[in-house]
C-alpha cells in the first residue's frame, strides 16, 4: 500500500484546493493519503532555521509511515525537500520556494523523481531554476504564488484543473506507486 504525504503551506491547511487536489490524485491511484496539519506558528520562512523547522515538523509523520511516501509540498512544505532528498522520496511541489539557496540545493541532490508546479507572476518562482532542477516542470504564464491567473475567477479554477491532470500526468510517468 502507497502513502502519500500533503504538507501545507504557510497560510492555508492541507485542505486548500491546490494541496487538496493534488493529494487527492494520489488518493484515486491507491494512496493511503495523510494531510499534515503544522502544529504550531512558523518562523519566517526566508530564514534558514526554517528548513530544521519544516524537518522537525514532518519527520514524525515520516518516520510513523516508514517506506517511501509521495510527499506533496505547497510552498512552505517544500522545504521539505531536504527530507525528501535524503530518504529518496518522489514528490510533488507546489509553488516551491525557489528563491532560497536550501531548497534549491535540497531539490539537486534529490534521486527520486519530482515534479514542480509554479506560474511567473510568483516572486518565489524561478523558471530557469526549475527547468535546471527537473525535467518535470507545469508552469503557467501569469500565474501568482496561490495559481490564481488573472481575468475571470473561473479562469483559475479552470487551470486548478489542469495542475490536477499534470500532476496524474507525472505519477503516471514514473509509475508511481509500483
Amino acid at each position: 500500500m502507497a502513502d502519500a504525504v500533503v504538507i501545507p503551506g504557510r497560510l492555508y491547511g492541507p485542505g486548500a484546493p491546490l494541496p487538496m487536489y493534488a493529494g487527492d490524485v494520489a488518493e484515486r491511484r491507491g494512496a493511503t493519503l495523510h494531510r499534515f496539519e503544522w502544529s504550531r506558528r512558523s518562523p519566517d520562512p526566508f530564514q534558514p532555521s526554517i528548513e530544521q523547522w519544516v524537518a522537525d515538523e514532518v519527520t514524525p509523520v515520516l518516520d510513523r509511515l516508514g517506506g517511501r511516501p509521495l510527499l506533496i509540498g505547497k510552498s512552505l512544505g517544500t522545504h521539505a525537500a531536504t527530507l525528501a532528498a535524503d530518504r529518496s522520496l518522489p514528490a510533488v511541489w507546489l509553488t516551491p520556494v525557489l528563491t532560497v539557496p536550501w531548497v534549491v540545493d535540497a531539490l539537486g541532490r534529490a534521486t527520486a523523481p519530482f515534479m514542480l508546479v509554479g506560474g511567473t507572476a510568483d516572486k518565489l518562482w524561478d523558471s530557469a531554476v526549475a527547468r535546471r532542477l527537473t525535467p518535470h516542470v507545469f508552469e503557467v504564464a501569469d500565474a501568482d504564488h496561490g495559481m490564481y491567473v488573472p481575468g475571470p475567477l473561473t479562469d483559475s479554477v479552470t487551470l486548478l484543473a489542469r495542475v490536477v491532470v499534470a500532476v496524474d500526468d507525472f505519477l503516471t510517468k514514473i509509475a508511481w506507486p509500483a
